[in-house]
C-alpha cells in the first residue's frame, strides 16, 4: 500500500494478514457486492449471492440485467464484502462458466448455502487481480495487498 496511507513498517505493524483470512471471509459470506461498469463508463455497485469456490468467486445474474450488460461490454469487475471492520475487496474480470461438471457442482454448492439453485446459464467466475485485505481497527498496520499474475 502507497506510504501515504500511513501504513507501518513491518518493524512496527501487526502483521500482514494470511491468504486465510481472505478465504475464510468470502466462504462465511452471504451477501456480496459487487461493481460493474457500464458501457459508457458509469459505475454500477449491486448486492449479489455468491460463493468462494477454490480461490475464485462465482456469482449469477441473468444476461440482460444491467450486471450482466455490464460485465458482457466491460469484464472488469471489484467484489467486496459487507464489512468495512473486517474488509476483502476482490479485483478481476467477470467470465461466464461454461456447462461443465463445475457448474454442477457450483449449483449443488449453492443450493446447500442459499436454499436456491444457481441460474447456471448465467453464472461468471471472478478470478483475482488483486485482494485488498485489512482489518479496520488496526488499519496501518494489517493492510494487505496481494497481485495475481494470470
Amino acid at each position: 500500500m502507497p506510504a501515504s496511507y500511513g501504513i507501518l513498517p513491518p518493524s512496527e505493524s501487526v502483521g500482514l494478514l494470511q491468504w486465510s483470512f481472505v478465504s475464510s471471509r468470502m466462504e462465511g459470506a452471504r451477501n456480496y457486492w459487487i461493481a460493474t461498469v457500464t458501457s459508457q463508463g458509469q459505475p454500477h455497485a449491486a448486492p449479489v449471492w455468491g460463493l468462494w469456490h477454490q480461490e475464485v468467486f462465482y456469482f449469477s445474474t441473468d444476461r440482460r440485467s444491467k450486471k450482466g450488460r455490464n460485465v458482457a461490454a466491460t469484464p472488469s469487475i471489484v467484489v467486496h464484502l459487507e464489512s468495512g471492520d473486517q474488509a476483502v475487496i476482490i479485483e478481476g474480470r467477470a467470465e461466464p462458466v461454461p456447462a461443465s461438471p463445475l457448474l454442477a457442482d457450483l449449483d449443488a454448492l449453492y443450493f446447500r448455502k442459499y436454499a436456491y439453485h444457481l441460474d447456471t446459464g448465467s453464472t461468471y467466475k471472478v478470478t483475482p487481480k488483486a485482494v485488498f485485505a485489512w482489518l479496520e481497527r488496526d488499519f496501518t498496520g494489517t493492510a494487505t495487498r496481494w497481485l495475481f499474475r494470470r
